[in-house]
């Protein structure tokens, strides 16, 4: 494998870190590109309409310089999606606004990733792209918000009062919530119980479309499978914030339109939700690594198998129908030394 030139020459090969990150980023950002196109070819609203471009031009930007990066180092281009795995033609299968808490999501799982990858990242170039797509990606999810803000449709946590003064935790009974007074939650379990609440939500309404759609039975079936769970979840999440007087994020089933003939590649349609739910296992993780009530983090635990095991499932399908593009790996050392 070749270096890439640096500003003094050639620099160091690329990092197991970096060939993970960048191989990712590539993939993911070559599904949105399918997806954005062929969103914009049934937008009518023009201010949407915008930021779907700029997200389309951010997306494609992104792919374009991992793919320089590749083609410096002589490093295979992975095959993520193409034309193949989008029917631009297809009827309209959501609605405008939909589009808003798809990005939303969507930009949620690129902070991180991009966030995390300049943290691992120790060659320079590499680093500064993270970067890039970090404040990018950023910058749009604030116009997203700005946006759904303009329409009523921010999906806020809760407020709750300001304190009145410092104050410490003085007994155990703090961490209770099974047995005997249970204290209320703080501001940030709400917060995250909000968040996961609202990512349910969002997957939920993705999983209905694309069951709607899907080509093969086996497809159809899982997404209809996932459907349930994220239904399942955005109850729980809901009952315990509602328990409390907190008002929980509303459902935006509406925004699925009736279509059901594809706009996808179920490969790509399986991709897309095992994204979401990878970035569900973080967002659990945080959350229970947060949790300072035992009735919440045991709940989270449980959930954590629902959704691991949910997106295991899924990864099954791609393997089984040879759309599971692998990973780079370490060399199996065994294998090279009994020939």
């Amino acid at each position: 494998m070749g270096a890439a030139e640096g500003k003094n020459g050639p620099s160091e090969n690329l990092t197991s870190a970096e060939q993970g990150k960048l191989w990712a980023t590539y993939l993911g950002n070559t599904m949105s590109i399918c997806i954005l196109r062929y969103a914009l070819q049934h937008m009518e609203d023009q201010q949407i309409k915008a930021i779907a471009q700029k997200a389309l031009d951010l997306t494609g930007q992104f792919a374009q310089s991992i793919k320089d990066i590749f083609m410096r180092e002589g490093y295979p281009i992975p095959q993520g999606f193409t034309d193949e795995d989008v029917n631009l033609g297809a009827p309209k299968l959501f609605s405008d606004e939909f589009y808003l808490f798809l990005l939303k999501y969507d930009g949620k799982i690129g902070l991180n990733l991009y966030g995390i990858a300049v943290s691992l990242c120790t060659r320079a170039d590499v680093r500064a792209f993270f970067t890039q797509c970090w404040n990018s990606t950023a910058e749009l999810l604030k116009q997203v918000e700005d946006c759904l803000n303009s329409r009523g449709l921010t999906i806020k946590p809760a407020g709750i009062p300001y304190p009145n003064q410092v104050m410490f935790v003085e007994k155990q009974s703090y961490l209770q919530g099974f047995l005997g007074k249970v204290r209320p939650l703080n501001a940030l379990e709400i917060a995250h119980l909000h968040d996961n609440a609202e990512n349910s939500l969002i997957g939920k309404a993705i999983a209905i479309g694309f069951s709607q759609v899907a080509q093969s039975d086996h497809a159809r079936n899982y997404f209809v499978r996932v459907m349930k769970m994220d239904a399942k979840h955005y109850e729980i999440f809901s009952h315990i914030l509602q328990k409390e007087n907190i008002p929980a994020p509303p459902i935006i089933d509406q925004f699925v339109t009736t279509s059901n003939f594809s706009p996808f590649s179920d490969k790509l349609m399986i991709f897309h939700k095992l994204n979401l739910l990878t970035m569900r296992i973080r967002a659990y993780g945080n959350a229970l690594s947060l949790c300072a009530r035992h009735d919440l983090a045991a709940q989270y635990g449980r959930l954590l198998l629902e959704v691991g095991n949910c997106a295991e499932d899924g990864s099954n399908i791609l393997i089984e129908n040879g759309w599971l593009e692998q990973m780079p790996q370490a060399p199996e050392r065994e294998a090279l030394t009994t020939g």
